[in-house]
């Protein structure tokens, strides 16, 4: 598998039928990318280095065919991505019967690029609000009281759980 895989083209989904209604089928791929746009909320889930899971719930906007975040440089998700930098970014709603939950797998690779950092900022700000305006410079996020550290997480394969009537999982792969 390529070390950053390509979202320039809609792949294509597949329905595990094992864990999907009969009557159930696979959304498109530009909805599922819809509700990761407009999700506010992600959990993103990292593992330490001696083996054990850290999850975290954390903001995060999707740009590029990637999703994107930011964390402080000595916090524990950014330490794990350090020294492991396979990643799971999940959304969704807490409810059984209702809504979709989407997963994300991916490798996380920093952001650098003041420019592109900029775009981001400006994402971050458009989606979230003025309490989330971030200066850039250095490669960084500025932001009181201290900066961040902004990754970068292109899917390699996306799960998609359709709850309530009906059930359905659906797998999308990046090429």
């Amino acid at each position: 598998m390529p070390d950053t895989p390509d979202t320039s083209a809609a792949p294509e989904g597949r329905l595990d039928h094992r864990y999907s209604s009969p009557e159930a089928g696979k959304p498109p791929w530009e909805k599922v990318e819809r509700l990761i746009t407009e999700a506010e909320l992600f959990w993103v889930s990292t593992i330490r280095p001696d083996g054990r899971p850290h999850v975290t719930p954390l903001l995060a906007v999707w740009s590029a065919g990637a999703l994107h975040f930011s964390t402080g440089p000595e916090e524990r998700k950014a330490r794990n991505l350090a020294e492991n930098p396979h990643v799971t970014l999940t959304t969704g709603v807490n409810t059984w019967t209702e809504g979709y939950d989407v997963v994300v797998e991916g490798r996380a690779r920093r952001v650098t690029d003041d420019a592109r950092l900029r775009e981001l900022a400006a994402l971050w700000k458009e989606k979230y609000g003025e309490f989330w305006h971030f200066e850039v410079r250095d490669g960084h996020f500025h932001h009181a009281p201290g900066r961040a550290v902004v990754f970068s997480v292109a899917p390699h394969t996306v799960f998609g759980f359709g709850k309530g009537e009906p059930f359905s999982q659906t797998r999308w792969r990046f090429a």
